[in-house]
Order: structure tokens, then sequence, then C-alpha cells
């Protein structure tokens, strides 16, 4: 079970400041639970777990098998939030070394992940390897229209048919897509895919627990009944108007006293080298929910102990403007003992017998410790164990204490206007028609800066 614990913290703050907030807090969750406020068309995440379309999961079960019976290798096509739920929960919850596991050892398809950059270098390395796999194809893509996945579709699609034909391909290929519009969905009805719906009441980084993420995370042999039950324990903790009593409240509240009280930047800590990619998940939900309007809290992530050797001096000294939040498992599923060496060369026969999560423990401890003692303020979320239930209730934890934060600072926590910048300008400066005008204007701009 996921228990927050904010007693690091209490030093910087008050109870009194927490309470002050309750009135606040109580009409945030009021606005979330009864999809009142700002953004509401999207908040079909918050009944998610336990409103779902239950065949469309049936028959995401059923397609999991088939691509597992058929295919060593899925391609994921997808950026933002129609991948990144996805890549987390898999690299949570699976082998450290799964792409290495030899085929006896390996029981589920390797996943890889396209058309979240536009890097023409690393597509080609990607088409080098898929002739060594039967592989299958899952582009997730509300419109079909996006660039970055758009080209790797296109591009992966024509291997597709090139190596199995039109008609076998398309057995292999997976849209996940708007339910009834799009060029995404008119293609995959015009060519026969099978297709999976992106609700429109849930945006791309509250989509994990559709389709987006559901399939991929299927494949990778991770139980999807579990993660949704997990999720549902989440609802029926943190779905309330509770405010003392509410984990998912509690942390809302706390990270936005720091934030008016001048912390800028909040730091997501593990210590699970597997939880990398749930940060920027976390990223990504906190980074497009809270960034607008000139304000909101700066969502960095590190990895410890690894960027304790790197980022540990700024933390523990450099300018205090931020505050940590700190993920651990009390069970992270598997440990190596320590052993015993004669000759004791390294001075580390005090830690013989220990397993390394015990060591990996206290290095968490006394990290917290330090930087608490020089003026970080730490919270933190302790998860029972790593496994799909309590994966599922984190998730939905870290949703509707952002769904809650947004209203608590009076912004709208479902729209991202500022993405559509860089798209127009990327557009006008390609020649995309109707862009022409404004792409010489911005070139000219580009040269003089030459």
């Amino acid at each position: 079970m996921l228990q927050f614990n904010m007693k690091n913290a209490a030093q910087f703050v008050s109870q009194q400041e927490m309470d002050n907030l309750r009135a606040q807090m109580k009409l945030a969750q009021l606005q979330t639970l009864e999809k009142n406020g700002p953004g509401n068309d999207f908040l079909g995440w918050v009944d998610l777990p336990v409103d779902y379309d239950k065949e469309e999961f049936n028959r995401i079960k059923n397609a999991a098998t088939r691509i597992q019976e058929h295919s060593g290798l899925l391609v994921v096509v997808g950026i933002g939030g129609s991948y990144l739920g996805a890549r987390a929960v898999i690299e949570l919850l699976s082998h450290h070394f799964n792409d290495y596991l030899p085929g006896n050892k390996r029981k589920f398809p390797r996943i890889v992940f396209a058309g979240n950059n536009i890097s023409g270098a690393y597509l080609a390395d990607l088409m080098d390897v898929l002739d060594e796999y039967s592989v299958s194809l899952n582009v997730i893509s509300k419109s079909g229209t996006t660039t970055e996945p758009a080209i790797a579709f296109r591009i992966l699609r024509n291997y597709m048919e090139d190596r199995y034909g039109k008609e076998a391909a398309k057995d292999r290929i997976f849209c996940t897509t708007d339910r009834n519009k799009g060029a995404l969905k008119h293609l995959a009805d015009q060519e026969g895919y099978e297709t999976f719906v992106i609700p429109d009441d849930i945006g791309g980084r509250y989509s994990v627990l559709t389709a987006v993420g559901l399939l991929p995370i299927a494949v990778a042999g991770i139980s999807i009944d579990d993660l949704m039950a997990g999720a549902a324990q989440g609802r029926e903790r943190f779905a309330n108007t509770s405010f003392t009593d509410n984990d998912a409240a509690q942390y809302a509240a706390a990270r936005t006293c720091l934030m008016r009280k001048g912390y800028e930047i909040e730091i997501l800590v593990n210590y699970e080298p597997a939880f990398h990619y749930m940060t920027e998940w976390w990223k990504q939900l906190q980074g497009e929910s809270e960034g607008k309007d000139n304000r909101g809290l700066f969502p960095a992530g590190v990895d410890f102990s690894t960027d304790l050797h790197s980022m540990g001096q700024y933390i523990q000294a450099g300018r205090r403007i931020l505050f940590e939040t700190v993920v651990s498992f009390e069970d992270a599923g598997r440990t190596v003992e320590i052993p015993k060496d004669e000759a004791n060369l390294d001075g580390l026969n005090f830690l013989a017998g220990m397993g390394m999560d015990e060591v990996n423990q206290k290095a968490m401890q006394g990290t917290v410790l330090a930087h608490v003692d020089g003026g970080v303020p730490n919270l933190a979320i302790n998860l029972s164990e790593r496994t799909a239930f309590s994966c599922g209730e984190l998730i939905y934890f870290f949703e509707i204490a952002c769904a809650f934060a947004g209203y608590l600072n009076a912004i709208n926590p479902f729209d991202q206007p500022g993405v559509e910048a860089y798209k127009n300008n990327m557009y006008s400066l390609l020649g995309k028609p109707g862009y022409e005008e404004e792409g010489k204007k911005l070139q000219a701009r580009i040269d003089a800066t030459k």
C-alpha cells in the first residue's frame, strides 16, 4: 500500500500552513470529482479504474496474447503520453536485463519504442535489428498526423508490408487512436488494422491506464488486471473529499505550500534504476499540467545513488530553490547478499552478510537526513512492493494529486497550449502547405543569427 509522509518537511512547512489550505483543497477536490472545473472535458481518468470498457479490455488481452505467440519484438510508435506511461510501467516491472536474457529465460517479446524523436540515426539503427525478429507494430496517435510518430509509422508500415506482404502485415499492425475520426483511424479502417480507442475525455499524459498503455504493458507479460486493481484501490483511497486522511491531497498541499514559499523545483528521487522512466512519465504529467500562466513547479528527477555522484553536491549545498519527493519500495523484489572476503582490501567486510537492499535503504535514509540538514525539504512516498498492483495505485496517486494541485493554484491542469509554438515553427520551416510565408520569416531570423 502507498503511504505519503512529510515529517522530513515539517521544519519547512507547518501544520498551520497545511490547515490553511483546507478550504481551497476541498474546492479543488470537488472540482476534480464532480468534474466541473476548468478542463473538465478531460476528466475521464477519474473513474476509469472502475468504469472502463470491459469488452475492449478483453480484446487488449487477446491481442497481447497473439502478439506474444507470433512476435519476438513489438515496436511501439508514439510520443509523450502515447508512449511514456507504457515504457514507465514496463521498465519498472520487468527484468532489468530482459533484452539480454537468452530465449529460454525470456518469456515475452522485447518492447522497443519509436516515433518519440526525429533522429534519423535512431530509426536507421532500429531498422538494422528488425530482420532478426518476428515483428509486430503498435502505433499510438489520436490524430495520426503528429509529426514524430507519423514519420516513424510511415517508414515502419512500409517495412512491414515489404517484409510480410500487405495481407499478412495487417495482422501484425495495431492502431490505438480516435474512436471515429482522424487520419490514423481512416487508414486503419481502410487497411483492416485492429484498433483500440484513445478516449475523448482523457488527455495523453493521463492515458496510461487506457489502451494507450495497456496493450504494450500486456505484451510485456505484466498483469493489466492487477494494474487496474491497484488503480481502483487508489481511486477508493484518494478520490474523496477528506483532507486529513487523503495522502494525495496532503501531497498536493505540501508541494503547493513549498512552491508558495519560494521553492521552484521539485525533484523526484528514486533508489531503483527500474524507476527511471516512471520519473520521465511524472515529469510530463507535472510539467504539462502545471507549467502555464508563468507559474508551476519545475519537475526534475534523479536516480540515486547514481546521481549522488553528479547532482548530490548541488542538492546538498546549492541554491535553496528545490525540494525532493523520494519514492521508495520496502520490497524491490530481489537482492544479492554481500559476501565476506578474507583479504578485505576494499574494507567492506563490515557489510558481509547484508543484502544490497539493506545497504540501499541505509543510503536513502542517510541521504535524506543530510539533505534535510542542508536545508532541502523532503517528502516521502513509500510503496510496500514493486508490483503491478502497487504501480497502478501510484499512477492514480500522481494523477489525482496533479489535478488537485492544478486547481489549488488556479490553473487548468488539462490543457497544454504552450506545446503548439514549437510545432507551428517546425511546420513553417519544413514548408508545410499553408505555412510557407511564416517559414520564410523564421528562416530569415535564423540566418541572421549565423
